[in-house]
């Protein structure tokens, strides 16, 4: 301790001059052993040091420092990280030997990467004390937690050692795995570093903690020693192969199994600028859904989680609004089976994706999928197709355009049903985003067409967000066209016009065990010439967080609804209200979240209050109980008790979903997750096995089985078997 100590204070004496210094790459010759060992050749390299605190404080230097050094070669950057503790023996957090992990509560050393210094869009790549990866993207600047994706995928190496009072994390990221342009002299960089131990968040660039703690309005410079140069070919093969074997009992037809072969091509054209390509792609190894209690009267949104549709993602996806968008690649080759809650997808005989950037400010997005018809569903083969341009303006902003094509070259007259022979969308982003990132917002214009010819099919909306640590105000409006209906998009409520407005207040306590707390207001109003005021809820709200990590929040609300169609409240297809009815109810929304670091966290939420004419009872929640480094167990629940008056149904609908998540090793993994949905009378059981045997490449034995599931005064009877499957799949990630 003493000599840590002593250390650090000559360290910070000595630099004190070059806190706002930004950091060089050097070049070296000869190419680093990955072992997490600080090697003679790191004493050569510039460093990145005096980090700064995130959380709890932001104004202050870390109480655990951090010393961040990289290097480069033809090859590779390399980057060292040393983080130092408080104290000499402690335990590291993490949640599995998993790939990919996430959390405030887990050690972990990152870096980020802003390669085209745009301040919009950079790769990172982080690691922990136990020598777990992750790789990740960064969209929209990090202005949103949403904004960060652990999707990506990408073949790189890294590795940790830990030591008495500190832990070193050694990294090596291909040039060929990045994207930026030639003769670049400067990339954007940060550091940031999660200690389990405090509960401490700092980083190497400071950033204020009414910011992401991957917001990119506030990094640094790296200079490159020599400009930067293409490392040769940037060509990736992944081919597949998988076989399947599948049962509908329902149908009371046979067993079916295939086999089934394809591949996926990464090519960069440029250091910039990717080619994918996918033929014959299959998704089996994609871990299923996560059920949900249907109450709403309108489609709920499920995330993508393919991988070929990640990359550059925000270049098509992130038009409109979340609940307004042109663009959804769910609704590409997949669709949903409502009685079991699982996915149905049709193939995809090939697909092709150009993304990336041609310049420093013009970025580029071509899509073209084709979808095989289906026969059970009685429709023709599409071909979907985007193309999204995007250009930067002033410091951080951006003007996008795009146009979504969804086409068939079949003759219609082949088929009963009735179907659209094309659809396309088309429109305008405008995305704004300040140079010191307390100015955010957007505003848009979209239409859509097709042989149908209808009126009013636009969308156009804005949004303006302002935020600095005291408090923050957000706006939001729209007006969605009562026949705006993007066939590959994501539209939950049309014939609308909308404003909401949410402010909140926040106060920063100089002691005690809160962190933060504070109160706002938010109000939501939506209707549309016809009927007027349909729906709209003004609530209080409060949020607490505390230096442990924990959090709660609630609001207080008021809401009111206007039915213009029947609906059935109790989710059970009971009688339903009827249309023309209003309702004023009064409900409180809670959500309490525990502190991660602990071995056993949960979270808790509700939902309660007078509902429709009667009331309804809510408690939803997530227990889980880590054993690290080997993985963790958890369930989530979800109850609804919904009393309303004769003659309409009461409700007590559950959804229990265990989880058992073992990591033998840091390339064996097998997860097994049941899931109980008491409103479709069905039971999931998805087990699969996953072995990491090369660098992104893996195989995978995945088991899926439906149940019928009827409860019964209280217990669950179980029937037979609705639908079984097993597939193994095998991909192998080879550089050429």
């Amino acid at each position: 301790m003493i000599w840590r100590g002593i250390f650090l204070l000559a360290f910070t004496v000595c630099t004190t001059a070059a806190m706002a210094q930004d950091i060089i790459f050097k070049k070296i010759d000869t190419p680093i052993t990955i072992d997490g060992e600080i090697d003679e050749i790191w004493g050569m390299a510039d460093s990145a040091y005096n980090w700064m605190q995130y959380f709890p404080y932001d104004s202050s230097l870390a109480v655990n420092q951090s010393v961040a050094k990289v290097l480069y070669d033809d090859k590779n950057v390399y980057v060292l990280g040393i983080m130092y503790n408080a104290t000499d023996d402690r335990t590291y957090v993490t949640p599995s030997l998993r790939r990919d992990f996430r959390g405030a509560a887990n050690d972990n050393f990152t870096v980020i990467l802003d390669t085209f210094q745009d301040k919009t869009n950079a790769f990172t790549f982080g690691i922990n004390p136990f020598g777990v990866r992750r790789e990740g993207l960064v969209a929209n600047g990090g202005t949103g937690e949403n904004s960060f994706s652990l999707d990506w995928d990408n073949v790189w190496r890294g590795e940790a050692k830990t030591y008495k009072g500190y832990w070193v994390a050694e990294i090596a990221i291909p040039l060929n795995s990045l994207r930026f342009n030639e003769g670049q002299r400067n990339w954007n960089i940060n550091f940031y570093r999660i200690d389990s131990e405090s509960a401490e968040r700092s980083t190497w660039a400071p950033i204020q903690r009414n910011f992401t703690l991957f917001n990119l309005a506030s990094t640094k410079v790296a200079e490159w020693e020599v400009p930067t140069k293409r490392s040769g070919k940037n060509l990736s093969f992944i081919p597949y192969v998988s076989g399947n074997y599948n049962r509908n009992f329902e149908d009371g037809q046979d067993a079916q199994s295939g086999f089934n072969a394809g591949f996926d091509l990464k090519y960069g054209i440029t250091p910039g600028l990717n080619l994918d390509l996918t033929v014959n792609p299959d998704f089996s190894q994609v871990e299923v859904d996560q059920q949900v209690t249907n109450l709403d009267r309108f489609e709920i949104f499920f995330p993508e989680r393919r991988q070929f549709f990640l990359e550059n993602a925000d270049l098509f996806s992130d038009y409109g609004q979340r609940g307004t968008t042109p663009f959804f690649s769910r609704r590409i080759g997949v669709s949903r089976d409502e009685s079991t809650g699982q996915n149905i997808e049709s193939p995809i005989p090939l697909g092709l994706r150009l993304s990336g950037k041609l310049n420093d400010n013009l970025r580029l997005g071509v899509l073209s999928m084709q979808v095989a018809d289906d026969e059970t569903a009685n429709l023709p083969s599409y071909n979907y197709s985007m193309i999204s341009v995007q250009q930067k303006v002033f410091a951080r902003s951006n003007i996008s355009a795009f146009l979504v094509n969804k086409q068939t070259f079949e003759n219609q007259k082949e088929y009963d049903t009735l179907y659209n022979e094309w659809d396309r969308t088309f429109g305008v982003d405008y995305n704004l985003a300040s140079a010191d990132n307390k100015i955010n917002g957007k505003l848009f214009y979209h239409y859509n067409a097709n042989q149908a010819n209808m009126d009013s099919t636009f969308a156009t909306g804005m949004e303006l967000q302002y935020s600095v640590p005291e408090w923050s105000l957000n706006m939001r409006a729209q007006i969605v066209g009562a026949n705006y209906a993007p066939e590959v998009g994501f539209v939950r409520r049309t014939d609308i016009q909308q404003l909401a407005m949410t402010y909140r207040k926040s106060f920063f306590p100089s002691s005690g065990g809160v962190q933060r707390h504070g109160p706002g207001l938010d109000f939501d109003v939506l209707g549309n010439e016809t009927y007027g005021v349909l729906d709209w809820d003004a609530n209080i709200l409060y949020d607490i967080t505390w230096r442990s990590s924990a959090s709660f929040s609630m609001r207080l609300r008021r809401q009111y609804t206007y039915l213009f169609n029947g609906f059935d409240p109790s989710g059970t297809g009971g009688i339903r209200l009827p249309a023309n009815t209003e309702y004023t109810t009064n409900l409180i929304i809670a959500r309490y979240r525990s502190d991660e670091r602990k071995k056993l966290s949960y979270e808790l939420s509700t939902r309660s209050g007078q509902y429709f004419n009667g009331m309804r009872w809510n408690l939803e929640g997530s227990i889980q109980w880590r054993y690290q480094p080997l993985g963790f167990t958890s369930i989530d629940f979800a109850y609804n008790g919904i009393r309303l008056p004769n003659p309409y149904n009461d409700a007590n609908l559950f959804l229990i979903g265990p989880r058992f998540d073992f990591t033998f090793s840091k390339k064996l993994f097998w997860t097994t997750f049941v899931q109980y949905n008491s409103q479709i009378e069905n039971v999931n059981i998805n087990s699969r096995l996953q072995w990491r045997f090369a660098p992104v490449s893996d195989f995978f034995l995945v088991y899926t089985d439906n149940y019928l599931a009827e409860s019964q005064e209280g217990f669950i009877q179980f029937g037979g078997s609705k639908s079984r499957a097993l597939v193994f799949k095998m991909t192998y990630w080879l550089n050429l």
